[in-house]
């Protein structure tokens, strides 16, 4: 299994960026995530550290070295992050629970499965084409789904639907749709597709390389949200196919995966470096966090 990806995340003019995105592989295996850390709630940034890391955790002890059904491991996968986060508000006595968007696609066997929550996206481009894009879970999205077609940009971000919501998230999951070589996923925060249009988004990553197409869309939504930007996140990815010449090298690359997720390394990091200034936490008290998420993932895991 091969594939090109590339990711960046920029802080808008928010005091902190509470986007996340990262992803883990095995030799036939991918999952790529991203999540949104809602704001008017406590901890965004810890909303979606947890449901990444959730989801990272569970892929490790499934992806065995592939996932044995990706779309019920994406359901049960984003439930769980959503249970993590009411678990995470009953130990720490929060009035409100820590909410997040969500968006994941796992890549194995030529094919693709996504999930997604709320209103980070995902694209797929083949040629230049839009092939598909998610729904939002917005007022705005549902309008024109009921055929009205000048719905109300002005609730464009009204979400019916979250993780850490008091009711039952909504969870859309779509699968399995064969991938071509050449074909580009890109999962995105709405800092980029509030700025920048469908058209632009599809015309940049399919004309241009992904190390040039995606830090550029991110600085062009920067501009034209200007000092109120939201943050913009964007993780893309490009199918290069399956070769079995290659297999030895990638199970090589993959190693970390399968213990020490690269995954779960790139989200630690991130929250590192934009953790709010006012939590001053260590490493021991971050890696203990990190603990408590996977034990209790392993409890749910056994007791299943």
């Amino acid at each position: 299994m091969k594939f090109g990806v590339f990711q960046v995340s920029r802080r808008g003019g928010r005091e902190k960026n509470e986007d996340r995105m990262g992803y883990a592989y095995t030799r036939d295996s991918a999952l790529f995530a991203l999540a949104d850390g809602m704001g008017g709630h406590p901890e965004g940034e810890m909303a979606a550290q947890i449901a990444l890391q959730t989801l990272a955790s569970m892929f490790q002890a499934q992806a065995r070295p592939r996932i044995a059904d990706p779309m019920v491991f994406l359901r049960e996968a984003v439930m769980a992050a959503h249970q993590q986060l009411l678990a995470y508000a009953k130990e720490r006595g929060l009035e409100d629970t820590p909410r997040t968007t969500v968006v994941a696609c796992i890549a194995q066997g030529g094919q693709a499965f996504w999930a997604h929550c709320g209103d980070s996206r995902l694209y797929w481009m083949r040629r230049g084409e839009l092939v598909a894009r998610t729904r939002d879970h917005s007022y705005s999205e549902l309008q024109e789904a009921l055929g009205r077609s000048n719905a109300d940009k002005v609730n464009r971000n009204v979400l019916f639907t979250c993780l850490g919501s008091p009711g039952r998230p909504m969870v859309d999951i779509q699968g399995p749709l064969q991938l071509s070589v050449g074909d580009r996923l890109l999962l995105c925060s709405d800092g980029l597709w509030g700025q920048v249009s469908d058209h632009a988004i599809v015309e940049q990553v399919s004309e241009r390389d992904l190390h040039d197409a995606v830090p550029d869309l991110v600085e062009m939504a920067l501009r034209k949200g200007g000092t109120k930007s939201d943050n913009v996140t964007v993780l893309a990815f490009e199918w290069e196919g399956e070769d079995p010449e290659e297999v030895a090298e990638t199970e090589r690359l993959s190693t970390r995966s399968l213990g020490e997720s690269a995954f779960a390394t790139t989200i630690q990091a991130a929250m590192l470096e934009q953790w709010d200034r006012k939590v001053e936490l260590d490493d021991a008290e971050i890696d203990r966090q990190v603990d408590e998420i996977n034990a209790t993932i392993r409890r749910a895991q056994q007791r299943g």
